[in-house]
Order: C-alpha cells, then structure tokens, then sequence
C-alpha cells in the first residue's frame, strides 16, 4: 500500500478546520499531520513537517500577534509566498470564500497549484488534493477564465492594485484611519495617504464609502 498523502490544513477557524479534517481523513489514502490558524504557523509548520499538499485559507492573520477580528487578506497570500520560497515545489491548494477577482489571480501569481471555494462539494476538495499531489494544477474552469479574461470591470482595477496597496485597502475598509494603518504597517501616515490616493485613482473611487461598499461586494469585508 502506498504512503498517505500528508497533509497541512491552515485556517484561522477551528470549527472550519475540525469540518474539513473528518471530511479529508474519512478517505484511507489522506493523513492530517498539522494544523495552523496563522501564516508564521503555517510557514513554520511546513517546514517541520514538509507536507505532500498545504490546503489553506486566505483570509488570516499573518501571525499569532494580529488583531482576532482582523480581516487580514494577505495573510494566507504571504504564507504561500513564503512556503514556496522555502521549497519551490511545494504543492498549495487555496480553499477559500473569496472567488471573486482579483483573489484567484493573486493566488496563481503567489504559486498556488489549486484554487477551490468553500462552496466546493466535498468529493471536490478530495479530487483536488489527489490531482495536486500527483503533480496536475487543480483549478476550475469558469475560476481560470476569471484570470485569462480580466474578470469583471471591478475585479480588473483590484487586480491593479499592488499587494500593499491591497493590504492598505482592506485595512481602510474595515474603518481604520490612515494614522491606524500607518502605525500598524510601520509607515509615515504621509505614504499611506499617498497609497491611498493611488488606490483611489486605480479604482476610480472618490471617497472611503465607495471603497468599502467595493469591499463587500468582493467579500473583503463583511457588510
């Protein structure tokens, strides 16, 4: 009998997490042997235990250190950077509620080789893990023609966005003040209001209600 594919679950919900891993070891041939509910976790995590797939989230705090409520969209983003700058073959799969453009996009341009919805049926999610391990990409058809076609007007112009511009505009649109994301990301409120003026020229928004009403509509934040 062949060896189990090893697994690395990471998201920052323990009942999400608990769900996914009776659905994956419900399968014989699929074996859990970590789990992280944040990107430095994750990143160490991989290393200590080199996993054969890394299913993660991406909306999760960077560290154990950021904020709980923290809507942290760069969290997983990074963590897959890292991963695959630790080992260029590592094999991520994306399981996320975030499917609307520019997500899928930034997923691929970070290395992942699969992106699934949490909407995803559950023999889905073993298929992907299964096709991912034994080397194959694993990512549908209508989320790869979001990314050959640009997606829709809106999801085009976050595409645009640089990843600290995006990091900056999901923490504007969870109501921080400019002061706020300056001293959490270590910037001059100076350069955040200069980011701020870029991102609102790149989406052709004039105020922060329109960026957060933006927001929602691309399930960065809650409404």
């Amino acid at each position: 009998m062949s060896s189990p594919i090893k697994i690395l679950l990471v998201d920052d919900h323990p009942l999400v997490r608990a769900g996914f891993q009776r659905l994956l070891i419900s399968d014989e041939s699929i074996e859990i042997v970590g789990e992280a509910d944040n990107g430095q976790s994750a990143c160490e995590m991989y290393a200590s235990h080199m996993p054969d797939v890394v299913i993660m989230d991406l909306n999760m705090p960077s560290d154990a250190n950021t904020e709980e409520m923290s809507n942290n969209l760069n969290g997983g983003l990074e963590a897959i950077r890292r991963i695959i700058s630790h080992d260029p073959k590592a094999k991520v799969l994306v399981l996320t509620a975030m499917e609307i453009d520019p997500f899928p996009a930034h997923v691929v341009n970070a290395g992942a080789k699969g992106f699934l919805t949490k909407r995803c049926a559950p023999d889905e999610l073993l298929e992907a893990v299964k096709a991912i391990h034994a080397g194959e990409e694993y990512i549908t058809e209508e989320i790869r023609l979001r990314i050959t076609e640009g997606g829709s007007a809106d999801g085009a112009s976050l595409a645009s966005l640089t990843k600290r511009e995006l990091q900056i505009f999901s923490l504007l649109a969870e109501g921080r003040t400019v002061s706020i994301v300056a001293e959490e990301m270590f910037l001059s409120p100076k350069t955040v209001h200069a980011h701020r003026t870029n991102i609102f020229r790149k989406l052709k928004i004039s105020n922060n209600s329109e960026l957060v009403h933006l927001a929602i509509r691309h399930n960065i934040v809650q409404a």
